[in-house]
């Protein structure tokens, strides 16, 4: 055990395991790849010395073919794995030290980015209820309220701050980070796997676990998921939908909010038309898009004590309104009043739910902008700020009702005291805007996670912080959520509307969540099943009764907003589907081991002195474009590297660390995997100059660092009478740096001129005493050096991607039209450098899928 302990220890990382039920008959005809002495192996299983001396009860176990529940390593390529992982990137993590200077920004920053759309639920709650169920006397009143009470504890407070925000991906939350966790941790993603590593990242956050009921449940569910298509069908389907009325909340909040505040001013000028609020509300939007680039980073810090004087204003006028009108408001918090309120007048108040649900807007928002603090920051800030000051003010909002008995357009407003209202007046447009930033923020945060997920066309993503890699700016989404927006305002011009819209928007995207969480509750978190049914029969049903309300409204103004999310649900589908095709077809047309083997070193043509730079998004195998450059080209270089262009969660990544290599087939090939590393602030227009030098310069000290560790190896197996020695997996950076895995770093030089080794350091297969590494680092070097001096050329495949003539209409019609033209329409995912065009070569080869 001790050396085992070693042994794993000097690993930097080692493979999670996935536990599996199988039979004796599976266990056998299923044998896991040998693994490493000293070492979890890939694939394999923990094995320890008892096991060998039980061999006889072994063989009772299979005679009995009963279940066993075992553990096995994921097949992982480690080489991709580390692609995505520099020395500088660290995870969030609670801060350690109490700092009152850093405590007091953080919670401005979350009142800012988290709660700004909660926050400004009070405007137009009441006004959207009450204007589906008429004010009668005061049961009317404390019905609506206790309904509005419950809501806002139930859904913002126990399901979104005290579950689902647990339910995050390594700190990003939202509806795609659910998607991934689930992917994670089930092999049941359709979607093609550009950045699968990703999924990989933290694999050695292995924990024993002692088989349970809770722990047979989840491998079932996993099971169930892994082998029925239909499933991982609805699962990604369901994401896609929730991530299309997700874009769709984000265009109605601003439209809801500003038109909301803006029509305060009918209180304070009585004789302000409608006509105007629309202009004023169109005037403040144009003004916050055009600012939002600057609004994620240089005045961000000026909206987090707005939002703290908002909550504290909302309380005031709450307190204000109970001192003044009495506390017959706190009644409400018997729930007996919410049946009151449906006995009284059943359809009207069905009617109203979907009003009430307004009360919980910005929930899903909560979630999403979490990548920016920790879990238990925003959890204390919502229980003792946010939820405190939203309860006051919709108290106050009903004791002024109870007393005045008016009408219920613009409550909050007409609650206000008359001395107050102008700054308040103003101080809630403020907020507004805050709200529709904190929404925009949100999309961008979503938009980024399915663009790295393939569920969404490429576009053009600024990060606006060295600090903080969640703050970004799309600026084709920006622009496109302003004109949608605007144009939600001049269709309904009334915040009634508008709010029916708003609460489609906000429940479909609840629904997703409950559903996804459910299942990771069953698939990760192993949750006892009685909390499992209590959680997801609670808040399903509640949210159906919701639903069911908003749809009711749908000729008042949701229509618009589902046409809204089809259109975006048929951009998403459609990129997927085509991506998906396109990725599965380049990954059948890699080139073969065999084909390699058969055309030697000098692949079946002429090799002349240069490098040859091929651009792939394939990192594992040799992408079918250098078999069309071998056949077209009179001669290929003497040099070959296949680059793979890879972003990573940090602000900029060292020059030392920007390139990791692989070797492709034997020395004698001279082919190398790379990937290019860059951090969200790294300058990606660099001259291609730059660019060759440092490849060059990472590409020799890993061939020296390769040859030291191969003749340190070599001498240790002189001296060493142990077993032989493992193919070597080892990743070398170019500063030197070894990424181990989890074989040692050595080859195995039997004789054979047949076989090519896939690992990613061999060598020319040559007997043991006549190596000579010296030598022929020295002559791979001196090749380096010519290639170098006689330049490199940039080999890039733009491939146009069509349906076969036997396909079905309506897979013509999605590949060759819609797919191609988003395709031609978006960014490349090869960086973008000042390539002159003598050194670029480019070809357009044609996938019939």
């Amino acid at each position: 055990m001790a050396a085992e302990s070693s042994a794993a220890g000097s690993m930097r990382k080692a493979p999670s395991m996935e536990w599996r039920w199988v039979s004796a008959g599976e266990e056998e005809e299923e044998p896991a790849p040998p693994a490493p002495a000293g070492a979890v192996g890939r694939g394999g299983s923990f094995e320890s010395e008892d096991e060998d001396d039980n061999d006889g009860d072994d063989d009772e176990e299979r005679e009995e073919a009963r279940q066993k529940l075992i553990r096995t390593g994921p097949s992982v390529d480690w080489f991709d794995v580390e692609g995505n992982e520099v020395s500088v990137a660290q995870p969030l993590e609670e801060y350690e030290e109490f700092d009152f200077g850093r405590t007091v920004f953080l919670a401005l920053q979350t009142l800012a980015v988290v709660f700004g759309d909660i926050g400004i639920s009070p405007l137009y709650t009441f006004d959207v209820m009450f204007n589906k169920y008429p004010i009668l006397g005061e049961e009317d009143v404390l019905g609506a309220l206790s309904l509005v009470l419950y809501t806002l504890i139930l859904m913002p407070l126990v399901k979104y701050v005290l579950v689902v925000l647990w339910a995050n991906d390594d700190g990003e939350g939202g509806i795609f980070a659910m998607y991934s966790l689930i992917c994670r941790n089930a092999k049941v993603s359709l979607i093609p796997s550009q950045v699968q590593a990703q999924a990989e990242k933290r694999m050695s956050s292995f924990r024993l676990k002692l088989p349970t009921a809770e722990l047979e449940r989840s491998i079932k569910v996993k099971e169930k998921l892994e082998s029925s298509l239909l499933m991982k069908k609805l699962l990604l389907g369901l994401v896609l939908f929730g991530t299309a009325m997700f874009i769709s909340n984000g265009v109605i909040t601003p439209a809801m909010s500003v038109l909301s505040a803006v029509s305060g001013l009918k209180v304070g000028i009585p004789n302000a038309s409608q006509d105007v609020v629309v202009m004023i509300s169109i005037a403040l939007l144009v003004i916050l898009y055009s600012l939002q680039r600057y609004a994620t980073s240089k005045i961000g810090f000026v909206v987090g004590p707005c939002l703290l004087i908002w909550f504290c204003c909302l309380g005031g006028i709450g307190i204000y309104n109970l001192s003044r009108y009495g506390t017959s408001a706190f009644k409400a918090f018997n729930p007996l009043y919410i049946i009151y309120y449906f006995g009284k007048n059943p359809f009207q108040a069905w009617l109203s739910l979907g009003g009430c649900l307004l009360c919980a807007t910005g929930s899903e928002a909560i979630f999403t902008n979490l990548c920016y603090f920790p879990v238990r920051f925003v959890q204390s800030m919502f229980v003792l700020l946010v939820l405190p000051c939203l309860v006051l003010a919709y108290l106050g909002q009903a004791a002024f009702l109870i007393a005045t008995q008016r009408s219920s357009e613009h409550i909050f407003f007409s609650s206000i005291p008359s001395g107050a209202f102008w700054p308040v007046f103003l101080l809630a447009n403020l907020a507004a805007l805050i709200a529709s930033r904190t929404m925009t923020i949100a999309i961008f945060q979503c938009l980024k996670q399915s663009i790295s997920l393939g569920c969404f066309p490429r576009l053009k993503i600024v990060h606006t912080s060295r600090k903080f890699v969640a703050k970004i700016y799309i600026p084709v989404v920006n622009w496109l959520l302003l004109a949608s927006s605007l144009g939600f305002i001049v269709l309904f011009r009334s915040t009634h509307d508008v709010g029916n819209a708003y609460a489609i928007a906000e429940l479909g995207v609840m629904i997703m969540a409950t559903l996804y969480v459910t299942i990771i509750m069953l698939l990760i978190w192993e949750t006892h099943i009685i909390k499992v049914i209590a959680f997801v029969t609670t808040f399903l049903f509640l949210e159906l009764i919701f639903f069911s309300s908003a749809l009711s409204s749908v000729g008042d103004g949701g229509w618009a907003l589902l046409v809204f999310a089809s259109v975006l649900l048929m951009i998403m589908f459609i990129w997927n589907y085509g991506s998906k095709l396109k990725y599965d077809s380049e990954v059948r047309q890699k080139l073969s081991k065999d084909l390699m083997r058969k055309l030697g070193p000098n692949l079946g043509t002429m090799r002349a002195p240069g490098l040859g730079l091929v651009y792939s998004e394939i990192v594992k195998g040799v992408p079918a474009t250098f078999g069309h450059f071998l056949t077209a080209l009179p001669a290929i270089h003497s040099i070959i590297v296949f680059v793979c262009i890879r972003n990573v969660p940090v602000p900029v990544v060292p020059q030392s660390e920007r390139f990791l290599f692989q070797r492709v087939c034997s020395r004698s090939y001279h082919m190398f995997r790379c990937i290019a590393r860059y951090g969200y602030k790294d300058k990606k227009q660099e001259h291609h100059n730059t660019f060759e030098r440092l490849l060059i310069e990472g590409l020799e000290k890993f061939i020296q660092r390769e040859a030291v560790e191969l003749s340190l190896q070599s001498e240790d197996d002189v001296e060493s009478d142990d077993e032989p020695t493992t193919p070597t997996r080892v990743i070398t950076a170019a500063n030197g740096s070894l990424y181990s895995l989890d074989v040692p770093l050595m080859v195995d030089f039997a004789p054979s001129n047949e076989a090519i080794p896939e690992s990613p350091s061999c060598s020319t297969p040559q007997d043991h005493s006549t190596l000579d590494y010296t030598q022929n680092l020295e002559l791979e070097l001196a090749l380096i050096k010519q290639a170098k001096q006689s330049g490199a050329v940039y080999l890039i495949d733009n491939p146009i991607v069509k349906a076969r003539k036997d396909s079905w209409f309506f897979k013509k019609l999605t590949i060759n039209y819609f797919f191609a033209f988003l395709r031609n329409n978006c960014r490349r995912a090869v960086v973008s450098m000042s390539i002159p065009h003598s050194n670029l070569l480019q070809v357009r080869l044609t996938s019939y899928v």
